[in-house]
C-alpha cells in the first residue's frame, strides 16, 4: 500500500482516547491509499449499479445519482495502517436511499463494492442498511477529491476503511461471503477497528 508521510500524532484528552480503537493513532492528516494509479473518471460516462451476480438491478447516470435524496454523517474513521481521524463530514446518498430508489430489497446477505480500478471488497449487506453506509460523494462540506476516491466511494465508517472503496461504480449481491482484493491477500473478512480485525487470523 502506499502511504502519506508526514502523519502528526498528538497526546490525547481521555474523551478523545475512548474514540480511538486499541492499536491506533489519532492524526489531523487525512493520508493517502490505493493499491495502484488514481483512475481518472469522466462523469459523463460514469455510471452507478446494482447487481445480483451477472443481473443487473438498477443503474444511475452521474445526473440521476446527484438526484437521489441527500445524507450526511460526521464522525470517526480507522484505518487498518493505525491511523484515525476524528469528526469527519461526509455528505452522499444513504445505501438505505439506493435500495429504495432501486425499488429493491437486498437479494442475499452479502455483496462485493466494485470500483472503477478493479478493486473489490467484501462487506456483509447488515453492515450497510439501517443508516450505517452511504455511497459518499463529499467530504468536508467539498466534492471529494480524486485522491480521496472521488467523484464517488463507498463510506463503511464503522469497520477498517479499506472497506470503504474508493472510485465505487456498483455494489454487486453474491450468494456467500466472497472476499475482495486485499482479502485475498490476507486481511480480514470483516475488518472490525475495535476487535483489531486486521488481518485473516485475528479472531
Amino acid at each position: 500500500m502506499v502511504t502519506t508521510r508526514g502523519f502528526n500524532g498528538r497526546r490525547l484528552t481521555a474523551a478523545f482516547a475512548r474514540r480511538l480503537p486499541p492499536g491506533q493513532f489519532e492524526t489531523d492528516d487525512f493520508p493517502v491509499l490505493s493499491k495502484g494509479p488514481t483512475p481518472r473518471i469522466d462523469l459523463d460516462s460514469w455510471r452507478f449499479t446494482l447487481s445480483h451476480g451477472a443481473k443487473p438491478l438498477a443503474s444511475w447516470t452521474w445526473v440521476e445519482f446527484e438526484a437521489l435524496p441527500r445524507t450526511e454523517w460526521k464522525g470517526d474513521i480507522h484505518c487498518v495502517t493505525t491511523w484515525s481521524k476524528f469528526d469527519t463530514r461526509w455528505e452522499g446518498v444513504s445505501v438505505d436511499d439506493l435500495f429504495a430508489a432501486a425499488g429493491i430489497a437486498p437479494p442475499s446477505d452479502f455483496l462485493l463494492a466494485l470500483s472503477f480500478d478493479d478493486y473489490d471488497t467484501n462487506v456483509p449487506v447488515a453492515d450497510l442498511i439501517g443508516g450505517r453506509a452511504m455511497v459518499a460523494t463529499h467530504f468536508g462540506g467539498e466534492p471529494l477529491t480524486t485522491e480521496h476516491g472521488g467523484p464517488a466511494r463507498l463510506l463503511v465508517p464503522h469497520l477498517y476503511f479499506w472497506k470503504s472503496a474508493k472510485w465505487l461504480k456498483g455494489l454487486k449481491f453474491t450468494a456467500r461471503d466472497e472476499a475482495g482484493f486485499w482479502e485475498l491477500r490476507g486481511y480480514h473478512m470483516y475488518g472490525d477497528p475495535w476487535r483489531q480485525q486486521r488481518y485473516s487470523d485475528d479472531p
